[in-house]
């Protein structure tokens, strides 16, 4: 059996142990290492099962996987997620909408420290849905706005996601956070958009409920000052050249912290459990990535993605057509796969592809988390309505899955925009240098 052959077929015992629910790590590994040991003999396998966690652990990069954990863990311990709430509900005050409106805003700005889509949908959860529930918003609605506006916590900087997609495509995490911006911005727009929309068409969906005076919203936005300072420290100083990644990281945790213990209450078992809950995360964070790492010196073993990427240049299409047909694959493996998955597991055989047909892989990584982030609300997988679902078992999972469809059109609105404009994801890391 040809190494190409060995590929395809631990390609499909992959996606079987997927569907099986074997733990993504887990399936990553076995199938990473008995192909290897397939390919190149158990010898050469046992080498690399025991350098490829050296190896991969080693890069200095992944040190900024647990300190922004850290930062996102204190603040939604210290209720900064309840405060943005309030400061986005007051801003949008008075419009038809303006609890699901601030919904979104409160999303994209917890997900601007927090960096991922479920511990952003877990935390809004508990503060949003009672609150739209209490003024008689349409529950499909109220759940399709959380589910939805915590998938921005994977696309605003700092995004965990795309510190993972970095690793898998060596873009440095820069470039990615600048890139990541407009894009995140755009979609947070797309996503209020729909809202008002619905509000136009169905306002039976969408009570108005009494605005606030101006004094009381200054003084709601005034809160703000905590989040929009983690965001300078994190975000800012790194596109600012002041900091690099890892010291930026470690300033805005060490941030949190102090404003979580001077303006919050927040002590020490609070920083004991949010320590280890930190751990417990990027434990689990590293084992998927190398058990991933794993899977893919396998591919490069196999040159299934070098076979790919000729076959695929053979077919003398246009390049866009490739893209549409990667969407698509996309779309249908977030039916089944977690985001996180979707990355490890495709990166290493499609960016070779991408980058053979003339894409750069800044803005592919861009694409990537925007369609894997439609994954996270579509059935049956659907991480983010699961997560709603634990916290609110009371609400029926067809309900919750009722509401999507609007924010999945601002999705596909975003693909269409990276698709026509790419300068939407490249000129921000072109103007700061990242790129040439």
């Amino acid at each position: 059996m040809s190494a190409s052959t060995i590929g395809l077929v631990a390609m499909g015992a992959l996606i079987a142990l997927v569907l099986l629910r074997v733990p993504i790590g887990v399936a990553l590994g076995t199938v990473g290492f008995l192909g290897y040991a397939a390919v190149d003999g158990w010898r050469r396998a046992l080498l690399a099962l025991g350098n490829t966690p050296y190896e991969m652990t080693e890069k200095y990069a992944l040190t900024v996987v647990p300190l922004f954990v850290l930062m996102g863990v204190v603040a939604a311990r210290a209720g900064m997620s309840r405060e943005l709430y309030r400061a986005a509900n007051a801003l949008f005050s008075g419009v038809r909408g303006a609890l699901a409106m601030g919904t979104i805003g409160a999303c994209a700005g917890f997900g601007a420290i927090c960096g991922s889509s479920l511990a952003t949908t877990a935390t809004l959860t508990k503060v949003a849905v009672p609150e739209m529930r209490r003024h008689g918003y349409d529950m499909p609605l109220a759940t399709g706005v959380v589910g939805s506006g915590g998938t921005l916590g994977i696309l605003i900087p700092p995004s965990i996601i795309l510190i993972i997609y970095g690793l898998f495509s060596e873009r440095s995490v820069p470039e990615l956070y600048a890139a990541a911006l407009f894009p995140g911005l755009a979609l947070t727009a797309l996503h209020i958009l729909a809202i008002m929309i619905i509000g136009w068409a169905q306002p039976q969906r969408l009570p108005k409920i009494p605005g606030v005076g101006w004094r009381e919203r200054l003084k709601a936005i005034g809160l703000l000052w905590k989040m929009a300072l983690l965001f300078a420290i994190a975000v800012g100083g790194i596109y600012a050249g002041i900091m690099s990644p890892t010291e930026a990281a470690a300033v805005s945790a060490f941030a949190a912290i102090v404003i979580a213990f001077v303006t919050c209450d927040f002590g020490w078992r609070d920083l004991a459990e949010s320590l280890i809950e930190t751990v417990w995360t990027t434990a689990t964070l590293f084992f998927i990535a190398v058990t991933a790492f794993l899977f893919g010196y396998f591919m490069v073993l196999t040159q299934l993605p070098v076979l790919v990427a000729a076959w695929v240049k053979g077919l003398a299409v246009p390049p866009y057509v490739v893209i549409f047909i990667l969407v698509g694959v996309y779309i249908v493996l977030g039916c089944f796969l977690d985001s996180l998955s979707m990355i490890v597991v495709t990166v290493p055989v499609f960016l070779p592809l991408v980058q053979a047909i003339g894409y750069d892989p800044v803005w592919f990584g861009i694409l990537v988390v925007v369609v894997v982030e439609m994954g996270l609300i579509t059935p049956p997988v659907g991480m983010n309505m699961f997560v709603i679902r634990a916290q609110l078992p009371d609400i029926p999972l067809a309900t919750i899955f009722r509401g999507i469809g609007p924010f999945l059109a601002a999705d596909a609105g975003l693909v269409a925009l990276l698709l026509l404009f790419p300068g939407l994801a490249l000129w921000l890391p072109r103007a700061l240098g990242f790129l040439t």
